[in-house]
């Protein structure tokens, strides 16, 4: 008889774990999101659904294929991603963690710098006059550049094609290796998340950045033309396509990259802890209030398809 009640007492414990543990998640929203998204994302878009909602907010940035593979493995559990371009939610399909992806946003590459650098003067001249002196005042080897892993996030390959892109379009042959050096250059990268703390700290005079984010932590950078700042899809065939490079995979083999354009994409996972509110988000995104805190935020409207819409 104490046995029968002792278990009846542990089944009500557990029964009432689980149930707290179920009124928790339903509670929250958890988003993860490509690295350079912290702001619109922990500032605007995160805290203005949580509050509509009435729920606590959770955000998590880092590039967007570490955080794919972190999703994947199930090491990190979130009820949404948002990723700049296809290929991380790639990753999120291939593990059967996601049906679909929509398109929320886009954005183009720029050169952002320091305003107190030595070279800024010359870049916001470049800038202005619309001309290719930012490349050359790149290769200064006294230059501070900074950029992020091409392994782990878009952002690091995107300004590999990016300078790749402007040696054709200027006719300067070998300008992204005296930027850049060697593909994965310790010397230069850093996570995406502090780079343009760095930036603004002036560790480092200059860093590839998306216009989106840059404008998100005002500072100032290069525009540069649609044929090397992948962001017009009409400049495919005849620009961007027309680069690649190779890098190492986890298992040390070579694995050429190719373009891909910078639109930011966005599913709920399978396992997500609070799928309602996960898809109830996403349609906050693409509302008249969540585009217009895009917008606020430097971001471009969406761009494309959905990914594996009918497949």
């Amino acid at each position: 008889m104490k046995i029968t009640i002792k278990y009846q007492l542990a089944a009500v414990v557990l029964a009432a774990l689980v149930g707290s543990s179920a009124v928790l998640a339903q509670d929250k929203i958890q988003l993860t999101y490509a690295g350079s998204m912290g702001v619109v994302m922990d500032k605007a878009l995160g805290p203005t659904f949580a509050h509509k909602e009435n729920l606590t907010y959770q955000g998590q940035g880092q590039g967007a294929y570490g955080m794919a593979r972190l999703l994947a493995s199930k090491k990190v559990v979130a009820d949404v991603f948002v990723s700049i371009t296809p290929g991380p939610m790639q990753i999120l399909k291939d593990a059967g963690l996601i049906d679909d992806a929509v398109p929320v946003a886009s954005t183009r590459m720029v050169i952002a710098y320091n305003p107190k650098s030595p070279f800024a003067a010359k870049l916001a001249a470049s800038d202005a006059a619309k001309d290719s002196n930012w490349l050359t005042v790149l290769q200064d080897k006294s230059l501070k550049f900074g950029r992020t892993d091409p392994y782990n996030d878009p952002q690091g390959q995107n300004i590999i094609f990016t300078l790749l892109l402007a040696e054709k379009y200027y006719h300067q042959p070998d300008a992204a290796k005296k930027v850049l050096g060697e593909v994965q250059n310790p010397a230069q990268v850093f996570m995406e998340g502090g780079l343009l703390t760095r930036l603004e700290s002036g560790q480092i005079d200059a860093t590839s950045g998306y216009e989106s984010a840059v404008r998100s932590a005002k500072l100032p950078y290069v525009t540069l033309p649609d044929e090397i700042n992948l962001s017009n899809p009409t400049m495919s065939t005849q620009w961007y396509d027309t680069v690649s490079f190779t890098i190492k995979d986890s298992a040390g083999k070579d694995q050429v990259l190719h373009t891909q354009p910078l639109v930011f994409y966005a599913a709920v996972l399978k396992n997500a802890p609070n799928a309602k509110e996960g898809r109830k988000f996403i349609d906050f995104m693409l509302s008249q209030e969540g585009r217009g805190l895009f917008s606020q935020n430097g971001y471009d409207v969406p761009k494309g398809s959905a990914l594996y819409a009918g497949k």
